[in-house]
């Protein structure tokens, strides 16, 4: 049996618990208990959530012996720094395990740990700039959901962290129980550790249903060539109301905004496919290889070549 433990600090961040809703429904996947969860705190017991709620724990020392240990963070990882017990206990535990994981910004307590120091890791985008500041010693990549360099594992924030969690099933059951511990869970899609933090709809939201609904016509078309005037179709407007009250609401003209979402469309297929660049240039319709070459450059400073092989290389 796998032994997972969760470290919580006072005022942890609940959202990290959720996470073991996939080790529980990847045990009734795979017909078997073989994840076991515990939940740890220094000194033990009673431990509060950031919403006040709290659980009992039992105590985390520099015994305390798991296959997995998931270290839980807290909204402001700014307010305080971690008790030096905590973090001694930490760097012993984790020697003796397989892996160690960072929720969110419990990346911060791994940095304070040494556990980071020369490695790739990421966080919650909101502190991501200042996990680099306070650890120049870490590689920092602030719009990726979930990174392993192994032995070390950290996740961006919130539903995030869900998306590590079913990397670490993948890892140790299979992509098949992986997929169905997502399906069980009814997550719209199972994200790979190389994709963005960010979505591109989200970053446009539109006030309105009609741009809104522009803006869906266009992620569903991308194909084609999505003019303004098929756009302003899809919106009920004419043309020169759709610019105006487009560039109104997302701050973007309609062919940036729709460079946009063919970038991101274009990046989840290099991401999660070997079709050859033309085809995912056709299919999320730019003109050729080297129109997609272009778009990439503007938006990730790097060709979609680069982005493919950070994905072979893994999360």
């Amino acid at each position: 049996m796998h032994k997972i433990g969760y470290v919580l600090p006072a005022g942890f961040q609940v959202m990290a618990l959720a996470t073991q809703a996939v080790f529980e429904f990847a045990n009734v996947v795979a017909g078997e208990p073989f994840y076991e969860v515990t939940c740890h705190s220094m000194p033990g017991g009673s431990v509060k959530a950031s919403l006040g709620t709290a659980l009992q724990a039992l105590p985390f020392t520099a015994r305390s012996t798991a296959d997995t240990w998931m270290v839980v963070g807290v909204i402001d990882p700014l307010a305080s720094s971690s008790p030096s017990e905590l973090l001694h206990a930490l760097r012993k535990c984790s020697a003796r395990a397989r892996r160690t994981v960072g929720l969110c910004t419990g990346a911060f307590v791994l940095a304070e740990a040494g556990l980071l120091a020369g490695r790739r890791a990421t966080t919650h985008w909101a502190y991501a700039d200042a996990l680099q500041q306070r650890h120049p010693d870490v590689q920092v990549e602030p719009d990726r959901i979930f990174i392993a360099d192994d032995p070390i594992w950290t996740s961006a924030g919130m539903t995030a962290e869900l998306d590590l969690a079913l990397g670490l099933v993948e890892k140790d059951l299979g992509d098949d129980v992986a997929r169905a511990v997502a399906h069980r869970l009814v997550m719209h899609q199972r994200r790979s550790g190389g994709q963005s933090q960010h979505s591109e709809m989200l970053n446009l939201a539109p006030r309105s249903d009609r741009i809104a609904r522009a803006l869906e016509y266009a992620r569903h078309h991308l194909a084609q060539s999505l003019g303004v005037e098929e756009l302003a179709a899809a919106a009920n407007l004419s043309p020169r109301q759709f610019s105006r009250v487009f560039t109104a609401e997302t701050g973007q003209s309609p062919a940036k905004a729709v460079e946009r979402l063919r970038v991101e469309a274009a990046r989840l297929m290099i991401e999660r496919s070997r079709h050859p660049l033309e085809v995912v240039a056709r299919e999320t319709g730019f003109r050729d290889r080297r129109h997609l070459r272009e778009a990439f450059m503007r938006g990730f400073g790097k060709p979609p070549q680069a982005l493919r092989r950070d994905a072979r290389l893994g999360p």
